[in-house]
């Protein structure tokens, strides 16, 4: 099966203008498309930045909003996957829309295929600090998924990733490429720079964890975006600027990986039981 190439947008565009995020990623797609990467993955709350404060209600938007069919029409335009951050308005809150405040708001990321179809969406589960507690209502479904190109793809945001038991489920239920947008922020970058590369290697998949960067509103997001590999070894590591990086998912080299790593294989559950 050949390699899944896949790039990653280190950015944090311009926080509250949709618009101008939306014309950074088309650019990042055009060039991902064209280095031959077959899925782009975006930033946690991409679509409009993470420090806007009250912000976050009025600009969040169902899962087939507008800022949903415009990532759509950039995907289907280059012929790329694509997957995005974006606070979701959730259509059972019974709000009308108008952006009152009121409404039930999700840490969201949605995977667009490159035709341009809504694969997959996924609800933060595990929310971090006084910000998002505030604005953000926690998802409840752990593990995500969507097929692409013959990989089995699972979403987390930021925080999820640093609960083991989330990967582990992933790894469970069948995930190549856990795919990881995030807003990791200093000092905690030894995230990006040990946890991730562990993660990838103690649950025997790929992890494409994509960082914002640089100065926003409070925050001081460290950047490291990395794709590191189910050996725990890092194919692609971005720096401390705006990025935009690319290395390759190989299903061959992971089938391999998982036949020789025993650690799935010499689990016992019937030992962790009450670690719930």
């Amino acid at each position: 099966m050949p390699p899944l190439h896949t790039a990653l947008l280190q950015s944090s565009g311009r926080p509250g203008d949709v618009a101008h995020n939306l014309r950074l990623l088309d650019e990042a797609a055009r060039e991902a498309a064209a280095t031959g990467a077959g899925l782009l993955a975006c930033p946690e709350l991409f679509l409009t930045g993470y420090a806007i404060g009250g912000d976050v209600h009025r600009l969040a938007e169902t899962a087939d909003g507008a800022g949903a069919r415009a990532v759509a029409g950039i995907a289907a335009a280059h012929g790329i996957a694509v997957l995005y951050g974006y606070p979701e308005r959730a259509p059972e809150s019974g709000d009308d829309g108008a952006g009152d405040g009121r409404a039930v708001v999700y840490n969201s990321a949605q995977l667009i295929g490159p035709d341009g179809a809504r694969l997959a969406n996924y609800r933060k589960t595990h929310l971090f600090g006084c910000f998002e507690r505030e604005w953000f209502t926690p998802g409840d479904r752990p593990v995500v998924q969507a097929e692409l190109a013959g990989v089995r793809i699972g979403l987390l945001i930021c925080y999820d990733v640093e609960f083991p038991e989330n990967v582990r489920a992933h790894a469970l239920a069948g995930t190549d490429l856990l795919l990881v947008p995030t807003a990791q922020m200093h000092p905690f970058q030894f995230v990006a720079e040990s946890v991730v590369p562990v993660r990838a290697f103690e649950s025997q998949m790929y992890v494409a964890y994509v960082n914002r960067v640089g100065e926003e509103g409070e925050f001081e997001f460290v950047g490291l975006s990395c794709l590191a590999g189910p050996d725990g070894v890092v194919r692609t590591r971005a720096g401390r600027s705006e990025q935009l990086v690319q290395a390759a998912v190989d299903p061959d080299f992971l089938k391999a990986s998982r036949e020789h790593n025993p650690y799935l294989h010499d689990r016992r559950p019937e030992l962790y039981g009450h670690l719930a």
